[in-house]
């Protein structure tokens, strides 16, 4: 049985995860819209992935018999002045995620919360993954540039990693796994 507190915490992050799966929604409508479709193959299925956390979230919470408490959320930015301005968005909301992440396993250690503290591992190494990735594309737009056929490069690069996600990290570094 979960803390009223854990709940709460919980349920803040569902809602969290939530909103970056529209975040990421809407990020990939504005790529669809600039004709970058392996961007926007690449955040559409990414807005899947953060959907699926946050069902995972849910699924717990109910196993545990707590309630699960969607709330509203604000509307998702809609504009971007370029594709390496919408990445480094990406990042800083993915180290937002991770901030979020490591707070909720910091209440379930001090809770203590052991049961919640070992569901949390998944998002701990999750989280690190997304890190890496997103560092990992920045990396490539500094390295190839949006210039001419830069921007058309990147876009192939991203959509790459769209037909191959168990390979999202090997294909940005040329090896092996982050975690």
């Amino acid at each position: 049985m979960l803390s009223q507190a854990m709940s709460d915490r919980l349920n803040k992050q569902i809602n969290l995860e939530m909103y970056s799966s529209h975040l990421y929604l809407q990020m990939a409508s504005w790529c669809a819209y600039q004709s970058l479709d392996g961007c926007e193959e690449f955040l559409r299925l990414h807005a899947q992935e953060e959907a699926e956390h946050m069902h995972r979230l849910l699924s717990y919470m109910h196993e545990t018999g707590a309630f699960v408490v969607l709330g509203g959320m604000d509307a998702p930015p809609t504009q971007y002045e370029s594709v390496k301005m919408l990445f480094e968005k990406i990042y800083e909301h993915e180290v937002h995620i991770t901030r979020s992440i490591n707070e909720l396993v910091h209440f379930a250690n001090n809770e203590p919360d052991y049961s919640t503290l070992q569901f949390l591992q998944w998002y701990v190494a999750e989280q690190h993954q997304e890190e890496f990735l997103m560092k990992g594309i920045l990396d490539k737009i500094k390295l190839i540039g949006t210039e001419g056929q830069g921007l058309f490069l990147i876009d192939q690069e991203i959509g790459k990693l769209a037909t191959s996600p168990a390979k999202e990290t090997t294909a940005l570094t040329g090896g092996g796994n982050p975690v």
